[in-house]
């Protein structure tokens, strides 16, 4: 298969399964004490136990696989529970005692995952469309739901698959993505460590000699103003922004762009004097005084950083720290 990131999945499934390879789905749908991959973690695996993603971190995706493989001749789907004791757990990869329930899915077959349901989901996650899967692991019987589905409202509020007695509700949010305003020293490692964690990249700089492939080999690089950059790629809850130029010709239209909309994170590189004139000419501009309050400035933690690679780092801990405990959030 394919390198891809691990929350491709569904696209690696269907790729497999469109090509005319058999293919199932695993998912966590269950997790109790210290299992090692979260709920909703998902593994496909071809007929020729080629796999693409992770349901543990040991040995019990050898047994997934080989019930899958079993399935895949079926084309039944079940759940499988995994436990183990404290002194044996690191062996299995369920540290610490963890247990976890995982479902399989063929691909088509009797009471697998339709075809025609798996492509509509990967077509919603392109477009950036909250969705929901929602299976009976009893009846098999399926559905994908919106964000605006009275039965699983609650599910979207909390951002996180869950189990509810027999049923499983699989949250599709759409990928995180990163908005870098000036293609600084201090962007290039931001930039790639930002992909490992699996944001979606884009760097904004009109400035050409530093907006450059040979600075940023791999990334998308946008050499429009800001404001228009990032008016065309679109901000919503699911986007951060950072502003690293100095320059308030470049930072602030960048700035006033991300407050009207709803970015979870607005990061804007300076000294604290840097940052006093900023929050002065957004005044000026008509922000009020909460509006200003959700800017990180200057950004990131305080680790102590000084490398631009330690300022990335502190940068993305805040980040990270803002997107998983939004009850932190200015």
């Amino acid at each position: 298969m394919t390198a891809l990131t691990h929350d491709m999945i569904p696209e690696v499934a269907l790729a497999h399964a469109e090509a005319g390879t058999p293919v199932a789905l695993a998912t966590v749908i269950e997790t109790w004490g210290a299992a090692p991959r979260p709920v909703g973690a998902q593994l496909a695996i071809t007929a020729e136990a080629e796999m693409a993603g992770s349901v543990s971190g040991g040995c019990v995706e050898g047994a997934v696989v080989a019930e899958a493989l079993d399935l895949l001749e079926s084309g039944h789907s079940t759940v499988l529970e995994f436990g183990v004791a404290d002194e044996d757990a690191f062996a299995v990869g369920l540290t610490c005692g963890g247990r976890i329930r995982v479902m399989v899915e063929p691909v088509g077959g009797s009471d697998g995952l339709p075809v025609d349901m798996l492509r509509e989901l990967v077509v919603q996650r392109a477009a950036r469309q909250a969705v929901a899967y929602v299976v009976d692991t009893e009846s098999w019987q399926r559905r994908l739901a919106e964000p605006e589905d009275g039965v699983v409202a609650e599910v979207f509020q909390t951002e996180k698959s869950l189990m509810q007695e027999a049923r499983f509700v699989g949250l599709h949010l759409p990928p995180l993505r990163l908005a870098i305003v000036g293609a600084v020293h201090i962007a290039q490692p931001l930039a790639s460590m930002a992909g490992l964690l699996g944001y979606d990249v884009i760097v904004v700089d009109p400035r050409d000699s530093f907006g450059s492939e040979a600075r940023f080999p791999g990334q998308t690089l946008v050499s429009d103003w800001p404001d228009a950059a990032l008016a065309a790629h679109g901000l919503d809850a699911r986007t951060a922004v950072v502003t690293l130029t100095h320059d308030p010709k470049l930072d602030l239209p960048a700035i006033e762009t991300a407050l009207k909309s709803d970015v979870f994170y607005l990061g804007c590189l300076g000294s604290k004097k840097t940052h006093a004139k900023r929050v002065t000419a957004l005044k000026t501009a008509g922000f009020s005084e909460a509006e200003i309050g959700r800017i990180h400035g200057p950004v990131g933690l305080d680790i102590g950083a000084k490398s631009p690679a330690e300022i990335a780092l502190s940068i993305l801990a805040e980040i990270t720290l803002r997107l998983r405990r939004p009850e932190s959030r200015p």
